[in-house]
């Protein structure tokens, strides 16, 4: 019994009700432990990349198509704004798809981030957000034209490890003591709680980096692999007419110049394939059809029985900027196109030949480009070897006197002869015009923009350059320095009116200081290069190539 002045007991309040003893605080209580935001963000990525690594590694059995990231890359590809991907292009070059793929990884991130976020406190709308993810990659995967609905298997497999994984990463960094310490409470499972949980990050972390090397280690098997099978399974035949010898003079003795002939690995690369298409040459056939007199359908073995003619000819790309180096010139080797086209016999009113590519990428080819006298072909060979898979194997199409935009389909699998007014092609639906000849362009290559150039014995120093003007050819070249007259430059030897023309100038009187140089080209019709400045958009830069350097 206790008086009024008398302490509560346990179980008793001062005012008689049953609780705890004034003092002892509040009763434990038991409620697991949320990881810190950053190992939940952590938690999403690593699940993230694990759908990337499982889904590229299962692509190996089905093709780099079918892998998630170069599918949703070719569909972002596909949809970019044309001023985007020329920005793009004129930024960074032949680095534009590796830094869509950098890009891409980054915005992967941060999705998948906020999805280790939300599994933090909901888990299981998170794990239905990444398998969403992975849903949406599969229905891109489905939209590439080379790919069938068994390639979406890759993707599949890879969501379906890496929504488990998600959820049991983010049990693995959640709290290990089991319940919050209370002021009373001991402290000695501290010390053993934080290893675990660092233990457990550790995991999460290790589980990241396998997924990376796995990933990335896929990507390089596929690539190589595909490099690997699309190597010389044919012999090139000979050339029934060969090209011309290229004449000594054609290359200018300065160091800094590019080589006359382009070497296949250093040859640019501009096109919308993420991933080089895997063809196989034994199964790979050529369909002309539409205003045609009778549809054909050529295998590769009947088009290596084709005579064959090697030509030089230097590709443009629409991209490339005043003093850019998207060209190339190499020797090709393949099928004249006219002579397909007139066994199959193209009927009146065609305009257009509408060219496709086992990708999907279409390209509207004015129909006299390919039937008039110029060595339009589908080409076979580059520089003595099968073409390169990057440049377009088994079969490609190169024509002079066009930009690669409307002309130089890759992994050529179709030709559809038709109209202006009745087909559009990838490009010209996204504004760029529908023809494309090749503009008068010239550039400086030595020097380069601020370089340093010492005189010589003598006192002068020798600039260089190359132009083009595919079809005409180069009638002359006139370099300007500083704000001075124009002077005739000595040109190079032509080896054809469909190659490029280098140049060269021995500046006698060079005067130690800060100089610019200009350059500007004449073709073979008389047309002199303006001045005028345009961009690539939408059918090909033109000015004059202007060039800053120091005489030392």
């Amino acid at each position: 019994m206790s008086g009024r002045g008398a302490p509560a007991t346990d179980g008793e309040r001062e005012d008689g009700t049953a609780g705890p003893r004034r003092g002892s605080g509040p009763a434990p209580v038991h409620r697991p432990e949320r990881a810190p935001g950053r190992w939940s963000a952590l938690v999403g990525v690593v699940a993230g990349l694990v759908l990337v690594a499982v889904a590229e590694l299962a692509s190996l059995a089905f093709g780099s198509s079918s892998a998630p990231f170069v599918a949703v890359g070719g569909g972002v590809v596909d949809i970019v704004p044309p001023a985007v991907k020329d920005l793009v292009i004129g930024l960074f070059g032949t680095w534009d798809k590796p830094i869509l793929f950098a890009s891409m990884f980054v915005v992967y991130a941060l999705i998948t981030a906020m999805i280790g976020q939300l599994a933090r406190s909901r888990p299981v709308p998170a794990a239905a957000a990444l398998g969403g993810l992975g849903l949406f990659a599969m229905a891109v995967v489905l939209t590439r034209a080379q790919n069938t609905p068994l390639d979406v298997l890759p993707t599949l497999l890879g969501t379906l490890v890496a929504v488990p994984t998600l959820l049991l990463l983010r049990r693995a960094v959640r709290g290990t003591t089991g319940a919050e310490p209370t002021a009373s409470s001991e402290p000695t499972g501290a010390p053993d709680a934080a290893w675990l949980r660092r233990r457990s990050l550790v995991g999460v972390g290790l589980v990241g980096v396998l997924a990376v090397v796995v990933a990335a280690g896929a990507r390089g098997v596929n690539a190589g692999r595909e490099r690997a099978r699309q190597v010389a399974r044919f012999v090139l035949p000979a050339p029934r007419e060969s090209a011309a010898p290229i004449a000594a003079g054609a290359q200018v003795d300065l160091e800094g110049m590019p080589p006359f002939v382009t070497p296949n690995d250093d040859f640019y690369r501009i096109d919308t394939a993420l991933a080089v298409p895997n063809v196989d040459p034994g199964t790979w056939t050529l369909r002309i059809h539409g205003l045609v007199d009778r549809e054909l359908e050529v295998d590769l073995a009947a088009l290596l029985e084709e005579p064959m003619t090697e030509t030089h000819v230097t590709l443009t790309c629409v991209s490339n900027t005043v003093g850019g180096d998207l060209a190339g010139n190499a020797t090709w080797l393949g099928v004249p196109v006219r002579t397909l086209l007139e066994r199959a016999g193209v009927q009146d009113g065609a305009d257009m030949v509408l060219s496709r590519s086992i990708d999907g990428f279409t390209a509207s080819t004015p129909l006299e480009a390919l039937t008039d006298s110029r060595d339009s072909l589908l080409a076979v060979g580059m520089n003595g070897q099968p073409l390169p898979a990057e440049h377009g194997y088994p079969v490609r199409m190169v024509v002079p006197g066009l930009y690669g935009y409307v002309s130089a389909t890759k992994w050529l699998t179709e030709l559809k002869v038709t109209r202006f007014a009745d087909d559009t092609a990838y490009w010209t639906t996204r504004g760029w015009s529908e023809r494309g000849p090749i503009k008068i362009a010239s550039r400086i290559d030595v020097p380069r923009s601020f370089a340093e150039l010492s005189p010589d014995a003598e006192g002068a120093v020798t600039l260089g350059g190359t132009a083009w003007a595919q079809q005409r050819g180069i009638a002359a070249i006139e370099v300007r320095i500083d704000d001075g007259d124009w002077r005739e430059a000595d040109l190079g030897a032509e080896v054809s009116t469909d190659t490029w023309t280098q140049w060269s100038l021995r500046w006698e009187d060079a005067e130690p200081g800060d100089h610019s140089v200009s350059v500007r080209a004449t073709d073979g019709e008389g047309e002199v290069q303006t001045e005028e400045r345009a961009d690539p958009a939408p059918n090909g830069a033109s000015g004059w190539h202007t060039v800053q350097f120091t005489v030392v």
